[in-house]
């Protein structure tokens, strides 16, 4: 009975144990439903994570483009504000120093007419008392004298002062010799003689019941002979026989004639068979074709201006010099013989090649389309323009860029060797001057029309006169200004060296 009753116990343990076991299995996956259904949360979780990440990113990357367009639109913007105001400033500071300059020239005029007022009304009370006395004395032989007086003439009344004018004399003399003449007035006699006769309309004066006229030939020879030594006035007055004031006056008015009468008759554009000519000169010199002129700018020294002082302050010449040193610009085209076409005088030293460009008339030219389909060849301080043909600035340069920038070199110095010679002729363009700053311009166009007119007719430099030039190019901000330019300068480089018209130095 017990072992039956052990038996059944057994049996309904087991079956208990059946019925209880689906239970667990159920559980078991309700748990491991659990479970994956938090991976899978989890998994979407991280996938949204990184899809905003990427988003984020691919924002960031926007916003970053756009912040950068932004900035180098307001750099451009900038560079372009500053390029105008620098030349606005300049622009003003020529305005401002030309209405001080008139100012002062008014008051000046204004004191003299009333000097010569005051010596005027001096004059005639001196004269009215003595012919007062003259009548009260009532003499015979004052009677007669006066008579006399009358029927030869009127006679000076002021005294002028005697000098000597041995020098002059003698260099005017026939006889003198040539050389020596040459080399005193930087011109041989026949020279001179042409310019005399081709001012002596413009420059002549009539004799007055005061005093003699200066004579042509004299007037000429105190303005050359002036610009040729640069020699201050005191010695020109020494020289000549005359008084300071009057070689001052003299070497202003005989500039001022030459840049009225022979200027536009010596110093012009070439005309079209000219233009001709100077290509072929120029093509045989490089190879490079369509080249019509050779462009140079150098600096003039002058006093430092009791206005505007910074505008004309030349930085470079001053760290060569270790002198404080303050100029004036001349930019001049040349041809291949070195005879100047075209000249821009006077812009401030402190400013470069490209600027004193731009306020040129050559340039304003360039924009109309006057030198369409030409070139005018420049050194590197001036930008590469569809008319401007330029040496290549970069480093690192391929033999074809070095090829073409030493046949660039062989035209652009013709230009540098024709503002040699200009500085070793006339000796008032290598020291500061006494000359004012609002008359130099007229002086300096006077000195590069002598240079045309000594270089057309061959009269050379004696060799004791040569000068060495000096002057620092800057590279432009904006070196490059067109990419067809740039695409014709390639073609041309390709060409000199691929056509045997490149050199080889600089292989050497």
């Amino acid at each position: 009975m017990n072992e039956n009753k052990q038996k059944q116990q057994q049996q309904l343990k087991k079956r208990r144990r059946n019925e209880n076991a689906p239970e667990s299995s159920v559980v078991d996956e309700e748990v491991d439903e659990k479970q994956g259904g938090v991976k899978t949360k989890h998994m979407k979780e991280i996938l949204t994570s990184l899809i905003l990440l990427e988003d984020q990113e691919k924002d960031d990357r926007e916003e970053f483009a756009k912040a950068h367009q932004e900035e180098r639109l307001q750099f451009e913007e900038y560079h372009n504000k500053k390029t105008s105001a620098m030349r606005d400033y300049y622009s003003k500071l020529q305005q401002d120093y030309h209405e001080d300059v008139d100012r002062v020239d008014d008051a000046r005029k204004r004191k003299a007419r009333s000097n010569t007022f005051a010596a005027s009304n001096a004059t005639a009370i001196a004269l009215a008392s003595a012919d007062i006395e003259d009548s009260i004395s009532g003499g015979e032989d004052k009677a007669a004298a006066s008579d006399k007086a009358t029927a030869t003439g009127p006679q000076r009344r002021l005294w002028v002062k005697s000098r000597s004018k041995d020098w002059w004399d003698q260099y005017n003399s026939p006889d003198f010799p040539d050389e020596e003449f040459r080399k005193a007035f930087r011109m041989g006699k026949d020279t001179f003689d042409l310019i005399c006769n081709e001012l002596s309309s413009a420059v002549s004066k009539e004799n007055t019941m005061l005093r003699d006229a200066v004579p042509v030939r004299q007037r000429v020879a105190v303005c050359i002979w002036r610009l040729a030594t640069g020699e201050p006035l005191r010695l020109v007055s020494k020289k000549f026989g005359l008084g300071i004031s009057t070689c001052h006056k003299l070497v202003l008015e005989v500039c001022s004639a030459i840049r009225t009468v022979l200027m536009p008759k010596y110093l012009r554009w070439p005309d079209d068979e000219t233009v001709n000519r100077i290509k072929n000169e120029f093509e045989s010199i490089s190879g490079i074709s369509n080249v019509v002129g050779s462009m140079y700018t150098t600096h003039i020294p002058i006093i430092a201006p009791k206005i505007s002082v910074a505008a004309y302050f030349n930085r470079r010449h001053t760290e060569r010099n270790q002198k404080t040193s303050y100029s004036i610009t001349v930019q001049g085209v040349v041809d291949p013989k070195g005879v100047f076409t075209d000249v821009c005088i006077g812009y401030p030293g402190s400013m470069p090649d490209d600027q004193v460009l731009e306020k040129s008339t050559l340039f304003q030219r360039a924009n109309a389309g006057f030198y369409k389909g030409v070139w005018i060849v420049g050194g590197s301080g001036y930008p590469l323009m569809d008319w401007v043909l330029v040496p290549y600035t970069q480093q690192h340069l391929t033999w074809t860029q070095h090829a073409f920038n030493e046949k660039i070199g062989e035209i652009q110095g013709i230009a540098k060797e024709a503002f040699t010679r200009l500085k070793g002729r006339w000796g008032c363009l290598q020291k500061r001057t006494e000359v004012k700053l609002q008359d130099l311009p007229v002086v300096l166009g006077a000195c590069c029309v002598l240079h045309n007119i000594c270089e057309m007719r061959n009269d050379d430099l004696d060799s004791s006169q040569k000068f060495e030039l000096f002057d620092d190019e800057m590279i432009p901000e904006i070196g490059l200004r067109s990419a067809n330019a740039m695409k014709a300068r390639d073609s041309i480089a390709h060409n000199l060296l691929h056509h045997n018209h490149a050199g080889t130095s600089f292989l050497s």
